[in-house]
């Protein structure tokens, strides 16, 4: 791999670089009945980034499939993908797209872009911690990130919940968004 370095940072040469799908995981996490978490994730999705000369003018996208959703529960997949979250039918995927690099700190960006679930388009910050390059066994390049962000789903039109009898509601409304990644030259 054509590394250089930068602040630094060993980073990959500029160029456009897409999400290695054997070794990224989209996943999310999301209260169940205010005391514990459910967790799941999504198996489809494609995306890119592509490094810039300068790299905080670096830009990237992904594109989930929203079918792909799993938490290990079939019942609880099924419900998700139904009109009262995803409805997968009607909004088959879920979307970013980044827009700006707003700040970084050593191997941590803050990335600025726009979600958009169910047609709902908002802007959302990502942490992006970058977790360096070099080539595998075989020669190839790949480089390394961990994601992470928080959004409210009702803003999104994911308002579905029950209340508890004993106080509290079914499903929080916080998503914390997990991506664990690598990324290969396009």
């Amino acid at each position: 791999m054509t590394t250089r370095t930068w602040e630094g940072l060993t980073l990959p040469a500029a160029g456009t670089y897409n999400l290695d799908k054997a070794h990224t995981r989209i996943g999310f996490v999301v209260k169940h009945m205010m005391v514990a978490k459910v967790r799941g994730g999504f198996g489809e999705f494609d995306g890119s980034v592509t490094i810039a000369d300068n790299p905080l003018e670096s830009s990237a996208a992904l594109t989930i499939k929203t079918e792909s959703i799993t938490t290990g529960a079939p019942d609880r997949d099924g419900h998700l993908r139904s009109d009262d979250f995803l409805s997968v039918e009607k909004f088959p995927e879920i979307t970013f797209q980044s827009t700006r690099v707003i700040s970084h700190s050593g191997d941590e960006f803050t990335v600025a872009g726009n979600l958009t679930i169910r047609d709902i388009t908002k802007e959302v910050e990502l942490t992006v911690e970058y977790g360096g390059a070099g080539n595998n066994p075989w020669g190839q390049a790949v480089w390394g990130f961990s994601i992470t962000t928080e959004f409210d789903r009702e803003e999104f039109g994911l308002t579905w919940n029950q209340t508890l009898e004993t106080g509290g509601v079914l499903v929080g409304k916080k998503v914390k968004v997990e991506i664990e990644g690598e990324a290969n030259p396009a």
